[in-house]
Formats: structure tokens, sequence, C-alpha cells
């Protein structure tokens, strides 16, 4: 078995998670709001993350309503800045970032690493605060005027805009913290909280992915605190620092930024491939091909990550050495990736594929994310990104990368954990026609983004030729067939907390660690005993039938 119960000898939970374990589940708002149970707070993460998806999902509809034609539609170019930037920053730093560490991450990691919560319970429970907090004053930036210098803050619209910049600077400010302060407990839970026989090369892919993430969290946000402190002060002292009238250099911000902003590209992207990898390998019911190079890739990810921030520089005036070396470095990601898309399809050969909704979404995953790393090569090489860089082309390369890839993964990660969060069933087929949805809507939106880019469309725009209008028509539609495509989702959801059949343990017949001895949804400390690991997660030829479909009907099992 993976998790068999730990004897006299077993291993017990450190003295220190006692005062916080023994406390039960405490009823009402309150109970809530006081906990330090980790899957409440992590589906407290779920929810908030879940509200600015659906914020910034109408700030990018109301964006590609204006575009539907040339000319003014339903706004001013005033209020189209306002909007574009708006939901480029509520997707960025409300949702993409804290989605999978904070709901999934915080829900999932202590189970599979068969303990019973993290390191430091009050400390997630404020890491939680923390990002409320900080959307808190991103919310009142909206209501107090909005911003309108696009989501990187670039000097000098941030330190001449009238617009609520300090507000929403220190909004994002605070948010850095709560990614900190997460991504350090989850680094001590995962060195110091593993259960018996759970040695590194047991570690789930998930665990890994978690890992790495947390390392660029801690490193690299610091980096955007700084920063952004740099800019208050410039807009509210005029010390200069970005202003060349006064000594300062605005070039010297988009270094900053992009230090941070493009190893935050694999605090968004690592752990959607983290989710991915534990979708291929329960549908396969196979181990993931190269397990410890796709482990390393994830650590590889995140130290290369912090060698390529100018790429996003090229036209910035940087000397042609530097843009040499960002261009040869940039061409490095590629390896890490490629090991991970590789190893997923190998894994997926002549395995024992099942469909499933979650299934469904790891593969659009596969393939968007593909999409999205092989176009990120034409903006590695210099002569190429010099003709598409603030095109369209980059916005859907980006959005390959990001939704394509993160989005996909975390609402398949949301399906496949469903059952082991809320302890319902859902309605496969209704979610499969909210996959098509979404994924034709996806692919209608974003390709021929690609083609508009390259044919020279500036991103950013309020208005453009009439050549163009094609392009955007088409985008605009696929942007309304997200949306019916999500909408299905989320009510296939609350019709499943509202009146869903109730899960077995294992619904999927995985056998990863946190289907293995634990009740869905988990009691309140996650196990009834201290388990022992015995197996590697993904050893399905080691697993009985017993333990793959404890609780299943009989017409499931066949």
């Amino acid at each position: 078995m993976a998790t068999e119960v730990a004897g006299a000898h077993g291993h017990d939970e450190p003295d220190h998670l006692a005062p916080y374990l023994s406390q039960e589940a405490g009823r009402g708002v309150k109970g809530w709001l006081l906990t330090l149970d980790h899957k409440r707070i992590g589906l407290m993460y779920l929810i908030s993350t879940l509200l600015a998806f659906f914020m910034g999902g109408v700030f990018a509809l109301l964006v590609r309503l204006e575009l539907f034609a040339p000319g003014r539609t339903i706004m001013s170019a005033e209020y189209y800045n306002r909007a574009f930037t708006l939901h480029g920053a509520i997707m960025v730093f409300l949702f993409i970032i804290p989605s999978v560490p904070g709901a999934l991450g915080n829900f999932v990691l202590p189970i599979m690493l068969g303990t019973k919560d993290v390191a430091f319970p009050r400390l997630n429970l404020l890491s939680f605060y923390i990002y409320v907090i900080g959307a808190t004053f991103s919310l009142y930036s909206i209501v107090t005027g909005s911003v309108d210098t696009g989501w990187t803050f670039y000097t000098p619209y941030s330190t001449t805009s009238q617009t609520s910049v300090v507000s929403m600077v220190l909004g994002v400010f605070i948010l850095g913290f709560s990614s900190i302060l997460t991504g350090l407990n989850f680094i001590v839970t995962v060195h110091k909280l593993r259960a018996p026989g759970l040695h590194w090369k047991r570690l789930p892919l998930f665990i890994w992915g978690t890992y790495a993430t947390s390392i660029i969290q801690v490193l690299a946000t610091p980096v955007l605190a700084i920063t952004l402190l740099l800019l208050a002060a410039e807009r509210t002292m005029g010390v200069g620092i970005f202003d060349p009238a006064l000594g300062g250099d605005p070039i010297l911000f988009q270094h900053f930024f992009w230090f941070y902003s493009h190893p935050a590209v694999y605090i968004m992207i690592v752990p959607g491939m983290a989710v991915a990898s534990e979708l291929f390998a329960t549908f396969t019911r196979r181990a993931i091909f190269g397990y410890f190079a796709v482990a390393m890739s994830s650590l590889g990810l995140a130290l290369v990550g912090f060698l390529v921030w100018g790429h996003h520089m090229f036209t910035s005036g940087q000397s042609e050495w530097a843009t040499m070396l960002f261009s040869a470095l940039t061409m490095l990601v590629a390896i890490p990736s490629g090991v991970k898309v590789f190893n997923w399809t190998a894994t997926l050969y002549k395995g024992s594929i099942e469909l499933t909704t979650p299934m469904l979404y790891a593969l659009s995953f596969l393939v968007l994310f593909t999409i999205g790393g092989l176009t990120g090569l034409f903006c590695a090489v210099l002569n190429t990104d010099i003709h598409l860089h603030d095109t369209y082309f980059i916005v859907a390369h980006f959005h390959y990368v990001m939704m394509g890839g993160t989005v996909m993964a975390f609402v398949g990660g949301i399906l496949y954990w469903w059952p082991k969060m809320t302890g319902k069933l859902y309605d496969e087929g209704l979610a499969k026609i909210s996959w098509l949805f979404v994924f034709v809507g996806f692919n209608t939106t974003f390709l021929i983004q690609f083609v508009m880019g390259s044919k020279g469309m500036p991103r950013r725009y309020y208005d453009y030729l009439p050549q163009f209008e094609i392009y955007h028509k088409v985008s605009t539609v696929g942007s309304w067939l997200l949306l019916i495509g999500f909408s299905i989702c989320a009510w296939v959801l609350i019709k499943s907390l509202r009146s869903g059949p109730k899960s077995p343990p294992n619904p999927w017949g995985s056998a990863g660690y946190e289907w293995q001895g634990t009740e869905s949804p988990p009691v309140m400390q996650n196990f009834r005993e201290t388990p022992t690991i015995t197996r590697g997660p993904y050893d399905y030829h080691l697993c009985t039938d017993e333990e793959l479909f404890d609780g299943f009907p009989e017409d499931l099992k066949k």
C-alpha cells in the first residue's frame, strides 16, 4: 500500500503543530475566518481567486467588445486604457500567481506529504489575509479612478498618469508578502514534514513543481516590492530614480520589473505543469516517463527564469552584446520545457487513456502550452522580435502560455480534486460540453491574433485600420464562446455542491498519495493515523484493485 498506518514506533507530528491540530473545525463564518486548517484556507483562496478571475474576465470581455469594430464602440479611449490595465493587473496579481499555489497547493500539498498541516499554520492564515488586504487596496484603486498604465506600470506612464497608481502599486506590494510567506511555508513543509518513507525520489511531481515555484516566490518577489516602492517614491516625493530630467533612467524600471516578472512567468506556469503531471499519470494509469528528469526540469525552469529578463527589452536600446546574450539564454528555456512536453507525450504513448473532463483539460494544456512555447522562439530571435514586438503576436503568445497553460491546468486541477475537496461528484457530460466551448473559444480568440500581429497590428491600441476588422471580430466572438464555456463549468460545480452524488474515496482510481488512506473530503487532520509511504506515487503496478477502487460502485469498476 502507499499509506500503511504507522505502528508504535511510527512517526508523529512535531510538537509545535499540536495546538493547531487539536482544535476542531469551527462552525459558521467565524470558524472559517479563524481556521488554521490548510484545507479551509485553500478553499478560501480558491473562492477569492475565482472571484478575481471573474472580474478580470469581465474587463477582458469589455476590451474585446470595444475592439469589435473600428472607432468607438462602447467606451472612450481613456476608459479602454483603464479596462485593459485592470484586466492584466487583476489576472496576473490577483488570479494567476496565487491560484494554483494558494488554492490547490494549500489543499493538496500537506495531504500528498502525509502530514496533518503545513509547517506554520498561523502564517498560512496570515498569508491569506495579506492577500485579501492587497486585493482590497487594488479594488479601492478601481473605485477611486482606476489605472491606465498597463499592468506593467511602465515609466514614464506610471509617474505622470493622473489615475490611482500609488494605491494600486501599494496593493500589489502587499500581495507580494502573501506570495513570499506562502512560498516559505511550503519550502519548510516539504523539507520537514514528509511522512515516513517519503524520500525525495518518491515525491509527487505536483510537490516538485510547487517546491520550485516557492523558491522563485521567495527569491524574486522582493525585487518587485523594491521596484514598486521606488515607483511610489518617484510619484510622491519626486526623487528622480526613473526621471531623466532629474538624472534618472526610465529603462531602469524595466530592468527591475522584468527581473521579477520573468521569473513570475514560471510562478504562473510551473504549478500548471505540476497539475498536468498528476492528471497525465492518473488518466493513463502509468508512471510519468522520466520522472526524475521532469522533477529536475521544474528546478531548471526556476533557475533559468532569473537569467532571461532582457528578452522583454530587445527594442529598448540595449547593447548588441546584451541582446545576443539574452537571446541565447532565452533559448535555454526550451530545454526544461521540452523535457516536460516530450516526457508527457511518452507517458501518453500506449497508455490506458481515459478521456475524463480533467484529462481533456490536461490534453488542452499540452497542446496549447506547446503552441505558446514554440511561438516564443520567434520572440527570442532578434530579427523577428523587432518586427513582432508590441504586436498582437505577443498577446497571443502570452495567452497561449498563461491561459492555455496555467488556466487550463488550474481548471483541470479543480475538476480533478473537486471530489476530494467537497466529497461530491459532478455531471461529467455537462463538464465536457463546457470544456469544448472553452477549448474552441480560446483558439478562436487567440489563434487569429498570431496572424493579426504578424501583419503589424499593435497591441494596446484603442483603434485600428479597417484591414484588421475581420480579425478583431473573430477574436471577439471567440471571447463570447469562452464566456459560455466557463459559465457552464461554474454551473456544473454549483450544481454538484447542491445535488451532486456522494463521491467514493478514490473516484478516479488514482495511485496518488492524496487519494490513498484519506476520505473525500478528508477529516480535520487529514489522516486518522499517521501514514507510512511504501511505494512511489505512480506505481500502479504495485496497487491492488481494492486500493484503486475502494468504495466504487460495481458498475463504475467495470
